[in-house]
């Protein structure tokens, strides 16, 4: 039979029944407390997953749902949703006294968590042995049932022909081919809600966000990202794949984990509008904070300015340009060049304190 002292009152029934979902502590234990027609439930506030704040998280019938990532479990008994039942938070036993609520802290049933197949991109970080690898990410976006000349797209052909030439395996994603989610701002719930592989990836099967991660984390020694220049920054697609990127980065912060080695990124840049040194600024800060390393001269950069609004005129220069089409394939042997000599060396590490920057408990 459970101690007097195991039992800690949390409150007044009144107060605590006028909100469906919780957060409360008990002594140093954080607990979920859930109230639905009169009944009080309290499981451990840590979700199996992650370790989300699932009194932080709504009701869906008898179930309390995860606010970071969706996972359920029973409000009263902590088991998982039909179907992962083998899923369980610990639950609590809870009473009504005098108008009071309490909670036995002694009585809490196991914790468990039922295995669960790994993402495939989840698999260790090498380098598979072969020739190198280059891909060219292009960002523009367009009617592909009516596709227009892209500057950007054309000069990064240039470097897939170039690197193949150079003996590297190479290949092109288009974002503008692939369907997948924006960020969804997992991130701002905090920081170890940021998984890697992204949460979004985890659950949804049709996000092809991964092909993006693949290629950049496992596949790519080097990788070319082109964008146009729109009202002075990279493209929209650039950004939407930027923002999916947090992930990759958010690994450090919260695991000290480096996913990105030995990896080299450089950029080209067109467009009808001057603000080539802002953009190529962006790419680099925010590639520098993936981990990638950046050669000599990083990009190759195309405009004639603000008042050159005679698009016809822009799209012929970038496409009959010698020295772009030359600028592209030098960039990226100068990208090549410096992956052969990082994969050689070898140095870069897979943990690393930054210092300053990390995730911190709920």
């Amino acid at each position: 039979m459970a101690d007097h002292e195991d039992w800690v009152d949390l409150g007044r029934a009144d107060d605590l029944s006028g909100i469906p979902l919780q957060r409360v502590a008990a002594r140093s234990r954080q607990l979920a407390i859930s109230c639905k027609d009169g009944t009080f439930g309290v499981v451990s506030n840590a979700c199996n997953h992650v370790g989300g704040p699932l009194g932080d998280g709504r009701l869906d019938g008898d179930y309390i749902v995860c606010p970071w990532h969706n996972w359920k479990f029973h409000r009263c008994s902590g088991v998982g949703e039909p179907g992962y039942e083998q899923d369980r938070v610990p639950a609590y036993p809870v009473k009504v006294e005098n108008e009071r609520v309490f909670v036995n802290l002694a009585g809490a049933t196991k914790r468990h968590k039922s295995p669960h197949q790994p993402h495939p991109l989840e698999r260790k970080v090498e380098r598979a042995s072969g020739p190198l690898r280059l891909v060219g990410i292009a960002t523009t976006a367009m009617d592909a049932a009516n596709p227009r000349f892209s500057g950007s797209d054309h000069l990064l052909n240039h470097v897939l022909e170039a690197a193949r030439g150079l003996g590297a395996e190479a290949k092109l994603i288009r974002l503008n081919s692939l369907a997948f989610r924006n960020c969804e701002g997992y991130y701002s719930k905090a920081a170890r809600a940021c998984t890697w592989p992204c949460s979004i990836t985890q659950m949804d099967p049709s996000d092809q966000m991964d092909q993006i991660y693949e290629a950049l984390v496992h596949w790519a020694d080097a990788v070319i990202v082109s964008s146009p220049i729109r009202w002075g920054a990279a493209s929209s697609l650039y950004f939407k794949m930027a923002e999916r990127l947090n992930c990759v980065q958010n690994a450090v912060t919260v695991h000290n984990r480096v996913l990105i080695r030995n990896k080299v990124a450089g950029f080209i840049i067109v467009g009808g509008q001057d603000n080539i040194q802002a953009v190529a600024g962006q790419m680099l800060g925010f590639f520098a904070e993936l981990g990638f390393i950046f050669p000599q001269f990083p990009y190759v950069a195309h405009s004639r300015g603000w008042s050159h609004e005679d698009m016809e005129n822009n799209v012929a220069i970038v496409r009959d340009s010698r020295d772009l089409a030359e600028g592209a394939a030098k960039l990226t042997k100068r990208c090549l060049d410096l992956a052969t000599a990082l994969i050689a060396r070898d140095v870069a590490p897979a943990s690393i304190e930054r210092g300053g920057r990390k995730a911190h408990p709920i």
